[in-house]
């Protein structure tokens, strides 16, 4: 069996203060997109993960225990995962894996949803890609209409960034709202994209209140902000915590021939589009 685990971009990302607990609230515009990890789940002697290039345990294994703990009976499985999400990019390829699983065993195992909550504030919104207003600490999902015709230019960091590290620095820097604020960003992002349009219809709405603690801890991140604006990007942005770049273009054509254009420092750029899935 095949599965798909498409990455997810932050379209836009409100963050809310620091809680007791040490999460944060946000509010965020999720979209999934065409780049997607390609996994391979096969029956074996034993349940085993396979993910070249993650040493450390990987969401997926988790995700698979814990669907064992909640009494999954599929004979052992051996799933490999092939990494086409960059790792630590801010693309939620992680999770992504992690989501694939649960959709595998959703008609099978009771409180997935729940489950995809409690492994990580990514996940719930994966289980089924799409576009979606994600908040609380990313446990609330409400789906939206595909949107209209549009395009992405990626540009990866080889070296990644902890998401820890980044919440920490934004911590430093002071950023975050007080709840009744991200309230009101919620709604606004509703409207703003709940008629299926476009993001070029709003890309001046479009922030990531996480790019300045990634800009600070990377700085090298401003100089492929400003190579996706100077090739024609509507907007150019950090997704999630970095330190992936993106711009928005009208439509494949346009993003291919920007990618094109950029210096060749920029050659791993990728071109995506919304994910087409179920």
């Amino acid at each position: 069996m095949i599965l798909r685990a498409p990455a997810k971009l932050n379209l836009c990302l409100l963050v809310g203060e620091r809680r007791e607990d040490g999460l944060h609230e946000l509010c965020s515009l999720f979209e999934a997109l065409s780049l997607a990890d390609r996994i391979v789940v096969e029956e074996a002697a034993q349940d085993e993960v396979v993910c070249a290039g993650v040493e450390d345990t990987n969401l997926a294994a988790i995700a698979l225990a814990a669907l064992r703990g909640r009494g999954w009976e599929r004979p052992p499985l051996r799933v490999e995962i092939e990494k086409r999400i960059p790792i630590a990019a801010g693309l939620g390829g992680g999770s992504a894996d992690a989501a694939a699983l649960l959709r595998l065993a959703a008609p099978e195992v009771d409180g997935v949803s729940e489950l995809a909550a409690l492994l990580g504030s990514d996940i719930p919104s994966q289980l089924d890609p799409g576009l979606a207003v994600v908040s609380g600490v990313g446990e609330v999902v409400e789906p939206l209409p595909p949107p209209s015709e549009h395009a992405f230019v990626l540009i990866p960091d080889p070296a990644g960034l902890s998401t820890a590290e980044v919440y920490a620095e934004a911590d430093r820097l002071g950023i975050g709202r007080p709840p009744e604020e991200l309230g009101a960003a919620r709604e606004r992002l509703l409207e703003l994209a709940g008629e299926g349009v476009s993001p070029l219809d709003y890309a001046d709405r479009l922030v990531n209140e996480l790019e300045p603690a990634a800009l600070s801890l990377r700085p090298s991140i401003s100089e492929a902000l400003d190579a996706l604006r100077e090739v024609g990007a509507r907007a150019a942005l950090v997704t999630g915590s970095g330190p992936t770049t993106f711009g928005l273009f009208a439509d494949i054509v346009e993003a291919d021939s920007a990618a094109a254009a950029l210096p060749p420092r920029y050659a791993g750029a990728m071109v995506a589009s919304p994910a087409s899935f179920g």
